[in-house]
């Protein structure tokens, strides 16, 4: 076998054994060995929506970064307002280069002592290197590889961790079930310590809940021991996100890719809009100014064919687009997928055609989500 034919290197999950002795398909993914399906994508996908579903989304990377200059620090190289960012809430940030392109999108959550982040799993020891390198010294950056991160989703989410009884470590923070969207807080659970975010990667109501590698079967059991809960794996993960349109890094953006075109502009906070002080600041400006050549948009099409990353979108005979994710969605019942179309061909309504197998499927311009989020915001019944 010549070096170019030798196999890529994949890393276990701390559960790989829990979820190999739970029937699931295993397959490589960022770099580890993870769990696709168990039942099959279109039984989990509905379960999630339904009930609630448990992923295990450990290949996460967890850090920590802590210091009397962190606030500083990190909005050196994040586009985020970290004063308005209070103590026990998270939200989506994105790290740039130098020419405003994504090199990954994230959450920061502020911690009170200290900013805890969560990095994509395919991404995260570039991100690691990348913030080392661009951190001050009296700054201190923690890679949390001891803990494993798995994610609550789904309408029943709330009733079934609240059967589990953690205890919020903070006083006067509320019970779990009474968390709102983008919360986060640390609890106990038997002891052990868990860092827990309402929020979640479906589009669902749901969790994240970040807990020692040791006690992650644990955790998973109680959890898949409530009624409501089943293991979840890959596919159905990216088929929810799909239909919540929530773009994946690697995919929907990269370093070529502007959070200006990509639609990610919610990830760079309204005073560093306007005072900048981040990598790529002049560029994101520039193109919140004057507007960008191409957007990323939703599309759907007819029929049962779906149109997946790299098709070619067209308008008449001309080139306009490319798909960067698509699928079919077992929610609508039909293909959705989301693309970089040219500016001019961008509208809601717009009728474009995408090769597929060397045919022209019809599909138009639709705003996302295809399905609508439905997060526990703040004054929402429960």
């Amino acid at each position: 076998m010549s070096e170019a034919e030798e196999p890529i290197e994949t890393e276990t999950l701390p559960l790989d054994a829990w979820h190999r002795a739970k029937g699931a398909r295993m397959v490589p993914f960022a770099g580890y060995e993870m769990p696709i399906q168990y039942e099959g994508i279109l039984a989990e996908h509905e379960w999630t929506r339904t009930h609630a579903g448990l992923f295990d989304v450990s290949h996460m990377g967890q850090l920590e970064i802590s210091g009397d200059n962190a606030v500083a620090a990190i909005e050196a190289v994040l586009p985020i307002d970290l004063s308005t960012l209070k103590p026990g809430r998270q939200r989506y940030s994105l790290l740039l280069d130098d020419n405003g392109g994504v090199l990954d999108d994230l959450m920061v959550t502020n911690a009170a002592h200290h900013f805890y982040l969560v990095v994509n799993g395919a991404t995260k020891w570039d991100d690691i290197a990348h913030l080392r390198e661009h951190l001050p010294d009296d700054v201190t950056l923690t890679h949390l590889a001891d803990d494993a991160l798995l994610a609550l989703q789904g309408p029943e989410a709330a009733q079934a961790l609240a059967r589990l009884d953690l205890q919020p470590m903070n006083d006067g923070w509320p019970r779990t079930d009474e968390m709102t969207f983008m919360d986060a807080a640390p609890f106990a659970w038997n002891g052990v310590p868990l860092r827990v975010s309402r929020s979640g990667y479906t589009g669902e109501d749901g969790y994240e809940i970040s807990v020692p590698a040791d006690h992650a079967a644990a955790l998973a059991d109680a959890l898949c021991a409530q009624p409501e809960v089943k293991p979840i794996g890959l596919g159905a993960r990216d088929s929810l996100r799909l239909e919540a349109g929530l773009p994946l890094y690697g995919h929907d953006m990269s370093p070529e890719t502007s959070p200006v075109e990509a639609g990610l502009t919610f990830g760079i906070n309204k005073r560093r809009r306007a005072e900048g002080g981040f990598p790529g600041a002049e560029r994101i400006q520039r193109e919140l100014a004057e507007g960008t050549s191409r957007k990323w948009v939703g599309l759907a099409l007819d029929g049962r064919m779906a149109a997946r990353e790299g098709a070619d979108l067209f308008a008449g005979s001309t080139k306009v687009g490319t798909v960067t994710s698509g699928g079919f969605s077992p929610t609508l019942g039909h293909p959705i997928a989301m693309a970089y179309v040219d500016t001019a061909h961008a509208a809601h309504g717009t009728e474009l055609e995408i090769e597929v197998r060397g045919k022209r499927l019809p599909a138009r311009v639709v705003p996302t989500p295809f399905v609508p989020h439905r997060y526990h915001r703040k004054g929402a019944s429960q």
